[in-house]
Order: structure tokens, then sequence, then C-alpha cells
């Protein structure tokens, strides 16, 4: 397994709101774990929902019993959530706080993927497939017929999210899995990201095999940055049938 992850401020922001964890070994019951997170909240509640809400699914997975990953995870994600809602009620500087997190484990040649907010998981094969589905306001009313999905990208209320951790009491998850081929290749990344390069940007970018993985990931980084990098910007590449692993 090979993986690549790293965050970036952007050209815009001061502090840095996204998180990323990379354990391309085993972590509890799980064989691998991937988490992206885009926190949000003023001053450095933001950095602190993100940071911590992945901590402590961290720590939850690693003590898990279980052995299926779908409920490992959601175990895991639940006790984030409770953790971000007792830390914003405890501190006042944290009220209010909130944070997604798209979070994937791959187990034999299935990756199983779950998600809060509209931080993304791709699948790049043949083509670039999003298996995440946003929770935001925007493509909730491109679910509806409501607006075009080109009419998306640009619309005023595009960064209103409909679901995060720390949001309410009880966390409303998607669950998603994707069986995995040879030369298939993982890609995470928050708003950051994909607000700023089109997906046929990516796919062409990812499917690049003249290049290692790093150099991929840093591209990615580069155009997001280059097209205005008006967010923080966090990746992780993971192409889970390679045998060296690549960390920033």
């Amino acid at each position: 397994m090979r993986v690549f992850s790293a965050t970036d401020v952007g050209q815009k922001r001061t502090a840095n709101q996204d998180y990323v964890f990379q354990s391309a070994s085993p972590l509890g019951n799980l064989p691998n774990l991937f988490v992206v997170a885009d926190g949000m909240g003023g001053h450095n509640a933001g950095d602190f929902a993100s940071a911590h809400a992945v901590r402590t699914l961290v720590e939850e997975v690693r003590k898990d019993q279980e052995y299926n990953p779908v409920k490992i995870i959601r175990h895991a994600i639940e006790s984030a959530n409770t953790e971000i809602l007792a830390q914003a009620q405890q501190h006042e500087e944290y009220k209010g706080m909130g944070t997604t997190l798209v979070a994937a484990t791959v187990v034999g040649h299935y990756v199983y993927v779950a998600n809060v907010g509209d931080s993304r998981l791709y699948l790049v094969d043949d083509k670039i497939r999003q298996v995440t589905r946003d929770h935001s306001l925007v493509q909730e009313m491109v679910r509806m017929g409501e607006i075009r999905e080109d009419e998306a990208k640009n619309h005023p209320d595009k960064n209103i999210i409909t679901r995060a951790l720390g949001a309410e009491r009880t966390v409303d998850i998607d669950f998603f899995d994707m069986k995995l081929e040879l030369g298939s290749i993982i890609v995470m990344c928050s708003d950051g990201l994909s607000n700023m390069v089109e997906d046929c940007v990516i796919e062409e970018i990812v499917k690049d095999d003249t290049v290692s993985l790093e150099e991929r990931g840093r591209k990615l980084l580069y155009e997001a940055n280059r097209n205005g990098g008006k967010d923080n910007i966090a990746v992780i590449l993971v192409e889970p049938f390679m045998n060296e692993v690549e960390k920033c």
C-alpha cells in the first residue's frame, strides 16, 4: 500500500482548520485507517474541533473490540461527536464549533467509507467517481432539482453544510463500500480542494503514473492554490495494492 497525505493553509486563511490522519498499518481491529476533517468555528475552535475529533476517533478505533469495520467506524464517529459537544459545553471559546469528517479503511479488495459533511472521497480507476455525498445546502438543492450542478459551483450558499460533528446530540453518518481494482486510487479531500479543482483535473493529475504518488498529491495542492486557494486544503491519496508508503 502506498499513501500520501498533507494539508495546506491555502492563500486566504491564516489558520489551518483541516486535519488528516493516515495509518497504513493496523489500528485496533482495522487493517488501516484514513481520515480527513475540516473544522469550523471562530478563533481556534475550528482547528481544535477537527484535530480533537480525529484524535478521539483514532483512540476509539484503537480500543474497540468489534471486528466489523462499519461498526468500528460508527462507534468511533459517534464518540467523537459526543466529545466535541462536551468540549463546546465546557469551554466558552469552543461554543458552536464543529467539523466535517470522512473516514475510510481498506479491507481486502473493498474500501469502507463513512462521511459527515462535505469532505469527500473519490475513487479513481478507469474514471473518477465521487463515492461520498456532500451534506451541504447547495447539494441538497441539486438533488431536489432546484438548481443545476453547474449552478452549485458558484452558489453563494455553497459553504453551508447540513451535517457536522458537534452540531447535534446524535450524528447522522453515511456509509459506503466500493470494490477496488488493481490500479485503483482513493482520493480523500476537504472542500478546499474539491471547490478549487474540477473533478476532471483531479482525475488527470491522479492518473499520471509517470510521477510518484507524493508528486501527484503535491500537484493537487498546487492546483488548488493556483486557482485561488480560498480555503484550507487537505488531501490523502491511497494506492491500496502497493508496498511502499510515502508520508508528508
